[in-house]
């Protein structure tokens, strides 16, 4: 779709409806977005491109949106290749554009487009650098890791539009969700399982971009994925200093459970019951052997406390749940509490793993006692429930 962000900037992206799995790992049940801007004025700069799989689409958008126009410059904020993918078709199909970039961006380009001639083609971009297009100027900032290396983000001052690349983004196609954003809780949703599972373990990353931005004043934020945030940008923003800073968005409790036969499940499931008699605020459950894995990440970051309750395997821990723990340290889970839950029929050996792998992450405090049931919950093992109940509504 083309639609009118304002008279001199337009929206080109296009949506992927037909995606199953985002990087090849996150169900993306509403789609996806590949978000794409253009800025008519004296020049005209088209900021990113697509991913391949839509890029016949987008070049229909891009040709719309020009208007018999001709690009001067083309930004790269991102090269992930759902951004990038059109960028070696942009350099052929305009020969008078200029391909603008941070240093590490330009450096990475030939890695994806072999053979590709930057010869007097490219802008070298730092920190504070502008780019005057007539009335409107850009102004880029720097965002190391948020999530590659090579990304930048840009601020044009005089629409106070703050293009902010994978940062503020969220799963789901246009078509799908509402273009336009305010402070609503399915955007916080989406927005928060991308976030924790693509940028979770950059978080002083994000921070250092944030306190970049502190004090300018952004009327609007153009995402590389997702919708435009147009009103209440505290919201979001707050949202964001929260997750960067590993910090507690909402008071409760993270039960999850890997169950083989389902004793461990019922124990978890009873366990998570007598938390909700004890008065915990809230208490979310998930069965990380069916439950989308991203979106059990997303709890364990969004609550300050989790319980994991695994039955043993080969020695070592049901195997679901070393995914996820493994998960869990990949995106920098850190300051929280935990408690744990072992189930083991001749010999209890989750525990351990559990413990091994959560002493591999930053401030993690592990509630004691570990409770341990042999192959089904009995009514000896409630007085042990009650006190690790206890153990961690008090932690």
């Amino acid at each position: 779709m083309v639609k009118d962000i304002s008279k001199s900037v337009k929206f080109i992206g296009v949506d992927d409806l037909d995606l199953d799995l985002f990087e090849s790992q996150y169900v993306v049940p509403e789609g996806m977005s590949y978000n794409s801007y253009l800025i008519l004025d004296e020049k005209v700069a088209v900021l990113d491109t697509a991913d391949i799989r839509k890029g016949e689409a987008w070049k229909a958008n891009l040709v719309e949106g020009l208007a018999g126009r001709t690009p001067d410059y083309l930004v790269v904020h991102h090269m992930e290749p759902d951004h990038s993918a059109l960028v070696a078709w942009m350099l052929a199909e305009y020969p008078s554009v200029t391909l603008v970039a941070t240093a590490a961006a330009l450096k990475m380009l030939p890695q994806f487009f072999e053979g590709i001639d930057l010869e007097g083609r490219t802008l070298t971009v730092k920190e504070g650098d502008t780019l005057s297009l007539g009335s409107h100027s850009l102004r880029f900032l720097m965002a190391p890791m948020v999530h590659w290396p090579e990304v930048m983000v840009s601020y044009e001052a005089s629409e106070k539009l703050l293009f902010s690349a994978d940062a503020f983004g969220r799963f789901g196609a246009m078509e799908k969700i509402a273009f336009w954003s305010a402070d609503d809780d399915d955007w916080a949703c989406e927005a928060r399982r991308y976030y924790f599972n693509i940028c979770g373990k950059y978080g002083v990353q994000v921070q250092n971009v944030l306190k970049k931005l502190v004090g300018t004043d952004i009327a609007m934020i153009c995402p590389l994925h997702g919708p435009i945030i147009n009103e209440n940008l505290g919201y979001q923003m707050g949202l964001y200093r929260t997750w960067s800073s590993y910090g507690v968005e909402t008071e409760g409790i993270f039960v999850a459970y890997a169950s083989i036969h389902g004793g461990t499940a019922a124990a978890a499931e009873r366990f998570a019951e007598m938390l909700r008699e004890k008065g915990c605020p809230k208490v979310s459950v998930a069965d990380i052997t069916r439950d989308d894995i991203a979106e059990c990440v997303e709890d364990a970051f969004r609550y300050g406390k989790m319980v994991l309750a695994a039955s043993s395997y080969d020695a070592g821990v049901f195997t679901p749940m070393h995914d996820f723990l493994y998960r869990l340290q990949a995106k920098g889970y850190q300051k929280r509490t935990v408690a744990l839950i072992e189930n083991g029929s001749w010999a209890p050996s989750a525990g351990r793993v559990m413990k091994e792998m959560l002493g591999a992450m930053k401030e993690i405090t592990i509630v004691e006692p570990l409770v341990t049931i042999r192959s089904r919950m009995h009514a000896e093992d409630l007085p042990k429930f009650e006190v690790l109940a206890d153990a961690i509504l008090n932690a």
